[in-house]
């Protein structure tokens, strides 16, 4: 099977192919120093999955996104520093970065390897993406990308994906759409009638009504489905 991978926006501690918290690190040590060691480790993680999952679901705007959920978390920890302002600073940092989790580049290698194609469909911001994919290791594997921002959709919405098989002119039975998120990946490949595998490396329990095809703990396990 071909290989949609997701790469969401979300910035919650949940990996990844890139791993999006790195950044938020980065921008706030260069904006308040080592204040950023007295966070409580979840904090940032639950302020940005609450919003992500919105995002992903419609229910907010990306500018909704991209401010509000730092101006009520700086109201949280005691930062004092504009939103916006963090937000821009926050996009340059993810664009710069790619950070691989275990096995990543391996499983790409061996899915091109297999004869397959490698797919990224994500919500991210656009310039955003097509930074860090630009700097990624895994460019070079990776046939093409489709940003909810440019196609006009959400990936929950059938539309995205119609819009995404449109471009790749294969066979929808032909594809496994690989993700984190069962709300937004997984989700989104079952409404588009796509095999879907959830990437769950802590083996967390499913206590949604979602049902993806596949599960997997590791990107490793992706070798029997190719």
């Amino acid at each position: 099977m071909h290989c949609c991978f997701c790469a969401t926006q979300s910035v919650a501690e949940q990996p990844r192919l890139a791993t999006l918290h790195e950044g938020f690190h980065r921008t706030l040590a260069a904006i308040v120093g080592n204040f950023n060691a007295t966070i409580g480790k979840n904090v940032h993680q639950i302020f940005s999955l609450v919003f992500c999952i919105s995002y992903d679901k419609g229910e907010i705007s990306k500018a909704d996104l991209q401010t509000s959920r730092f101006s009520q978390l700086f109201e949280e920890i005691g930062v004092s520093h504009d939103a916006c302002d963090f937000n821009v600073k926050y996009l340059y940092e993810l664009g710069k970065g790619a950070f691989l989790i275990e096995g990543a580049l391996e499983i790409c290698k061996k899915i091109i390897s297999a004869g397959k194609k490698i797919f990224i469909v994500t919500n991210g911001i656009l310039a955003t993406q097509e930074s860090r994919i630009k700097h990624s290791l895994i460019k070079d594997h990776i046939s093409d990308f489709f940003v909810s921002e440019f196609v006009g959709y959400q990936k929950l919405a059938t539309e995205y994906f119609e819009y995404v098989f449109s471009k790749i002119s294969e066979e929808k039975n032909k594809f496994l759409i690989i993700g984190d998120s069962l709300t937004a990946d997984v989700a989104g490949g079952i409404n588009a009638g796509i095999d879907s595998c959830w990437f769950n490396p802590g083996k967390s329990e499913n206590n949604t009504k979602i049902t993806p095809t596949h599960e997997i703990s590791g990107l490793h396990e992706l070798e029997f489905f190719i």
